[in-house]
């Protein structure tokens, strides 16, 4: 009932992608979401800290079996490897999600080459290490490194538009993410129930799957997607408040707590971001508005301004005082399901739940409208 186009691509059980996360690392919670039978996603993002936010790398390093003083591909090859022997037993299958934009284009590089590297020495690792998940960026320019090392390529867009481009660059399936989703949102307020059928409908012609993604939480949502022609859905901030999740207990704690209508946009690390309200994040939407208005209008800055520079050490600050629990200044991304989310099972518990209730609706359709 459940075995669609996404879980015949990639091997896994059930179609539901777990998203690949940052700052902080998720790599706890990849190896619990690949054990439930769906896509875990490694975040690489926590690589990029080092320097101005010093705790979160090394939170990053050793949640990954590493040491902080370890090179990068080091903290790398010992986070693939951690990996694959936590899921072995299960068979379970996972992949890293890379952001791909042009001024992270060196280090995206390193990762993905690091990626290769391990998978040649341990051909074992093949069968289960299937995916480059890349975000944040243009596709063009990466399929021949990426498919040409055997692994299968996801990509996500928040417009037709950006569908059309990862056709054209070879992309095997397409997550489209509607503007509900969590922390780095799209430009246009596009939502997902506008969004994943006009992508599905623009991307059937050429067999190319799409999964959807943003206000995905359950079993209602992941029907909702499938009804859409979806092969699946991928969900971040469900997964954020887990048990097994690897994120700051505040941010875990701020998600389950959110409630009705308690989501803003402001200015995030690539562009518009939503987070949780809270003081710090309504302060932070209202200095945007002031020193960084084209977020919300669809221009975007440089980062090089005087305001731009003030508002990114704020997030810094906002994120390393949720890293610390430091409520009183915390910035905490969410997408706007954290209203619907009210508790923190296990990872296992959360799948089994979703796939459960999913197959309750779709058997109960006949009656109910017949």
């Amino acid at each position: 009932m459940l075995n669609t186009p996404l879980c015949q691509l990639l091997g896994i059980k059930y179609p539901i992608i777990q998203a690949g996360m940052g700052p902080f690392s998720n790599n706890k919670l990849c190896i619990a979401t690949a054990n439930a039978g769906i896509l875990g996603l490694l975040s690489t993002s926590g690589i990029t800290t080092k320097k101005d936010q010093p705790g979160i790398y090394k939170h990053f390093a050793e949640t990954g079996g590493a040491s902080p003083d370890d090179s990068p591909e080091v903290i790398f090859r010992k986070i693939f490897q951690q990996t694959f022997e936590n899921t072995k037993e299960s068979g379970g299958i996972f992949g890293i999600n890379v952001m791909v934009s042009a001024e992270l284009k060196p280090i995206a590089e390193m990762i993905i080459n690091t990626a290769i590297e391990a998978r040649k020495e341990n051909p074992e690792m093949q069968e289960r290490f299937k995916v480059i998940f890349t975000s944040a960026g243009d596709p063009m320019g990466w399929g021949d490194k990426i498919k040409g090392a055997g692994f299968k390529w996801l990509h996500v867009v928040p417009s037709v538009k950006g569908a059309e481009r990862c056709r054209k660059a070879g992309v095997d399936l397409i997550v489209a993410s509607g503007h509900e989703g969590g922390f780095h949102t799209s430009w246009e307020p596009v939502h997902s129930m506008i969004l994943l059928p006009a992508v599905v409908e623009a991307m059937a012609p050429h067999g190319i799957p799409v999964a959807g993604a943003g206000g995905f939480c359950d079993g209602k949502t992941l029907v909702a997607a499938l009804a859409m022609g979806a092969a699946g859905a991928q969900m971040g901030t469900r997964f954020l408040a887990t048990q097994e999740s690897d994120f700051a207990d505040l941010w875990k704690q701020g998600i389950v707590k959110a409630g009705d209508r308690g989501t803003l946009v402001a200015r995030g690390f690539v562009g518009p971001a939503r987070w949780i309200k809270t003081p710090a994040s309504v302060q932070h939407m209202e200095n945007t508005l002031k020193k960084a208005p084209g977020v919300f209008m669809g221009t975007p800055d440089d980062g090089m301004s005087e305001g731009a520079r003030e508002l990114i050490e704020f997030e810094k600050k906002g994120i390393d005082a949720t890293f610390e629990g430091d409520e009183s200044r915390a910035l905490y991304a969410g997408g706007e399901c954290a209203q619907r989310i009210n508790d923190m099972p296990t990872v296992k518990e959360l799948v089994e739940q979703m796939v459960s209730e999913a197959r309750q609706i779709i058997e109960g359709f006949p009656k109910r409208y017949a």
